[in-house]
Order: structure tokens, then C-alpha cells, then sequence
């Protein structure tokens, strides 16, 4: 007896997401190493084609040459270290004011209408016209660049509280009520859990205006700091240090934002598992 053999038809697979998404991530990763390469190329062909003097545009070569005498002489780091403290002080105490202040105001509105023309005026105000007032009051050691610094700091950081603990929800806070839970149960359980994104996203803003803060007040009046050092090379003609200083700046910004973006990573963690759990 012959058997029925069907024809075997073969299914195929589906194609794996997993390497395409990979493949997504490690040219996500790779686009700004590529950006740079082209920025330091194109750098490059300007400073070899003479079109400018070495002393307006040096050759890349010529920066990182200048960057290790600076370097290895000791120099950058004391300056360095000068700004990163008035840069930190200047953040914390921009921040903490700043999340303080917000926190009432949210609270108390009638205060908002009291505050905020003043809160509004000195941030429309540029930094540079009343940096030598600062530096008149407070000297031109370190405390005028904190206080700088402070200032600019601290709108953004008010400004994203107000929004964040205006923001968290009603039913949320009618809970905490039925819960009986203090005012500082509610604080610490509640409006600042909920308004962490906002909170995350304002110190990330404030991390990088704290070094121009720093900045500016050493370019007005300083005995030492990247400023200083910018604006010294500057009298000399010395652009290849003006690029050093200025990179070193980029750079001590770049990672203030990413340590913020870590914490807010850490912080958020509960959120992210929430979200998938839904």
C-alpha cells in the first residue's frame, strides 16, 4: 500500500530583530566619534591649505602639542581645578536655592506674583552686565564666579521645579490625603518621585550653565582658572592655548551632563521598571 506523502514545504524564519537592532545601536553610538573625525578633518585641510595664519587657525597637531606642555607643566591642572570648584559650589548652591524657592512658590502662588518680576529680570539681563557688580562686591577671588555661576544656575533649576511639583496629579495627592501622610511624607513619597524627570532635566540644563557662569566671571576679573588662562593667551596671540583652554571647558560640561544623565538614569530606574510591567 503506497502512502500519501504530502510535499514538505519548509516555513522560514523570521529574520531576527535582535541584529538589525544592534546594528542600530552601535551606529547610533558610532555617529559622533564620525562627526568628530570629519570636524578635525575639514580643521585639518583649512590649516594646510594657508589660507589663515597658524596664529588665527593652528593645525590640530599643533593644539595637542600645546595641550601636552600645558599639561605636563602642571598648568592646566591648576587652572582647571580653580574653575571645577566654582563651577561644583556654584551648581550646588544654584540648585539647592533654586529647588527650595520653587518648592515654596509652587506652594504659595501669591508669592509667584511677588517674586517672580525680580526672579524674570535678572535672568533676562545678561550675565556680562552685571558680572562687574559681582566682581565690585565680592571681590575677584573665587566667591564672584560662584556667585556668578549661582545666579545663572538658579532660574532654570526654580523654574523646572515650579513646573514639577505644579504637575503631579491631583488624584495622587488625594491619595497621600487619605493616607493621612505629613507634608514631608508627601514631599519626599510623592511630589519629588513624581517630578523627577522635570528636576533631571533642569539640573542637566544647570550643569552646563554653571561652567559659563564660572567663565564669565573670570573673564572679568581673575588671578587664575580657565578664563584667565583664555584670556591671557588671548593677549599673547596664543591660539593654540585658547583652543586647549576652550576643549577643557567642553569637556568638564560634557561630563557634568553625562553624570547628571546617570543619576537621573539611577534615580528613574523605578519608573522605567513600572512602565514595563504595565
Amino acid at each position: 500500500m503506497r502512502e500519501n506523502t504530502l510535499p514538505k514545504f519548509s516555513i522560514p524564519e523570521k529574520p531576527s530583530k535582535r541584529v538589525p537592532g544592534l546594528l542600530k545601536r552601535i551606529v547610533r553610538k558610532g555617529v559622533p566619534l564620525f562627526t568628530l573625525i570629519v570636524l578635525v578633518a575639514v580643521w585639518q585641510g583649512i590649516a594646510l591649505s594657508g589660507i589663515y595664519p597658524e596664529f588665527i587657525i593652528p593645525a590640530p597637531g599643533a593644539v595637542a602639542e600645546k595641550f601636552l606642555e600645558v599639561f605636563l607643566d602642571g598648568r592646566l591642572w591648576a587652572h582647571t581645578q580653580v574653575t571645577l570648584f566654582a563651577v561644583l559650589a556654584s551648581l550646588l548652591v544654584g540648585s539647592l536655592s533654586g529647588l527650595a524657592l520653587g518648592y515654596i512658590i509652587a506652594k504659595q502662588p501669591l508669592l509667584e506674583d511677588l517674586i517672580s518680576p525680580i526672579v524674570v529680570g535678572f535672568q533676562a539681563t545678561p550675565v556680562v552686565a552685571y558680572a562687574p557688580l559681582l566682581v565690585i562686591w565680592f571681590g575677584s577671588g573665587v566667591e564672584s564666579k560662584i556667585v556668578t555661576g549661582t545666579l545663572i544656575v538658579f532660574f532654570p533649576m526654580l523654574m523646572n521645579t515650579l513646573v514639577g511639583i505644579r504637575s503631579v496629579p491631583q488624584g495622587l495627592r488625594d491619595v497621600m490625603r487619605a493616607a493621612r501622610a505629613n507634608r514631608w511624607q508627601t514631599f519626599t513619597k510623592l511630589e519629588i518621585p513624581a517630578a523627577m524627570p522635570v528636576l533631571i532635566g533642569g539640573l542637566k540644563m544647570s550643569a552646563t550653565l554653571a561652567v559659563i557662569g564660572a567663565v564669565v566671571g573670570e573673564f572679568v576679573a581673575a588671578r587664575a582658572g580657565l578664563g584667565f588662562l583664555i584670556v591671557t593667551a588671548r593677549g599673547t596671540f596664543d591660539t593654540a592655548l585658547v583652543l586647549v583652554a576652550v576643549f577643557t571647558l567642553t569637556a568638564l560640561a560634557l561630563t557634568l551632563y553625562v553624570l547628571v544623565g546617570m543619576l537621573g538614569h539611577y534615580t528613574l530606574a523605578w519608573q522605567r521598571r513600572g512602565n514595563r510591567n504595565r
